[in-house]
């Protein structure tokens, strides 16, 4: 059995053959999406974050609207990118948004991606410290952000406060109880996955990650998922990781299908470097009529092994056409798979 949720990267484009040609536009389908998608039986929603694009970049509001209007379906992100973040401020959103939700945030945060701009971080006001790289303060402030998601008081209080305070040092408010334990870590290589392991975090593995044996994506993601696994039973957590893994799935069942993603299917593994010195290894997607489609996802070692499937949609064709393409994963893949 596996979850299936959504991965939405936002996009809009003023373009005649889009649906969602403003970040209104994009915003309001995007919380009508995860309402048909929770009446339909998909288990989450989740959203990317990308500064500087025409593309999602502030979550919390759009969380919080789709916590306030579904009642069952998981909702978050992957990737927030913590280089740009205030992990205190984000620690009062976070909980605001978990609270409204019910309890439904599973929050997928990382260090970052490949950007519009030049460190864009810059402009948002943060300099790693002296010796560090942006990554490592990206995974700095992801550690803050997670020791402060605890609830435990740090501040000094005001002896002449507006307002009476509790006994003893404060903590940030709204405080949401069991929050800190729905945090995913997105790797893009087995040492973070490690690292988020270590760190108590679940994992979010999308369709990229670092090429580190030239093996086929699928049999390193894997590869991945078995050290995180091994590093989370180590670490001696008590409670069970999860793992997600994203993919772009398309089952061909009618005409328009085929015109949309009939060419995708004949894809294979890409590569290409996303940063400089690194050479990154990109996964197929898959696009085929559903017995084909049920044969190659079986093959896929990566989707075996995680307990959580993202698939990546279209968002610019619209709420209609987007429940169309989960409703048919989920009439003519996942049983046949053993996904549900």
């Amino acid at each position: 059995m596996k979850k299936i949720g959504f991965l939405s990267f936002g996009h809009w484009t003023n373009h005649p053959s889009y649906q969602a040609r403003t970040a209104g536009d994009t915003l309001l389908q995007s919380i009508d999406l995860a309402v048909a998608a929770e009446e339909i039986g998909i288990d989450g929603a989740y959203f990317r974050v990308h500064h500087f694009a025409q593309q999602l970049a502030s979550p919390f509001p759009l969380l919080s609207a789709i916590g306030a209007k579904t009642s069952k379906i998981e909702i978050g992100t992957g990737v927030i990118d913590m280089r740009y973040e205030n992990p205190l401020y984000m620690v009062e959103d976070a909980g605001a948004a978990d609270l409204i939700s019910g309890g439904r945030l599973q929050l997928g945060i990382s260090r970052g991606s490949p950007e519009q701009v030049i460190d864009g971080w810059r402009a948002f006001g943060y300099e790693p410290a002296e010796g560090e790289t942006d990554a490592d303060m990206g995974r700095k402030k992801a550690l803050e952000f997670l020791d402060k998601l605890k609830g435990e008081g740090f501040a000094e209080p005001n002896p002449y406060p507006m307002f009476p305070n509790p006994p003893g040092l404060l903590r940030l408010e709204p405080h949401s109880e069991g929050l800190r334990e729905r945090i995913w870590w997105g790797a893009a290589s087995n040492a973070t996955a490690i690292w988020a392991a270590e760190n108590g975090m679940h994992l979010q593995s999308s369709t990229l990650k670092y090429d580190e044996n030239g093996k086929p994506f699928h049999i390193q993601q894997a590869e991945q998922i078995r050290l995180y696994k091994e590093a989370w039973k180590k670490a001696g957590h008590e409670r069970e990781p999860r793992v997600s893994v994203s993919r772009s799935i398309f089952a061909l069942v009618n005409d328009q299908d085929k015109y949309y993603f009939g060419n995708q299917g004949r894809g294979q593994d890409s590569f290409g470097n996303i940063e400089a010195d690194k050479r990154a290894i990109f996964g197929k997607s898959y696009a085929a009529e559903p017995e084909k489609l049920i044969a190659e996802l079986a093959q896929d070692e990566a989707i075996q092994e995680a307990d959580t499937l993202l698939l990546t949609i279209p968002n610019t064709l619209g709420v209609d056409y987007n429940v169309h393409i989960l409703s048919s994963i989920l009439k003519y893949i996942a049983p046949e798979l053993g996904w549900r």
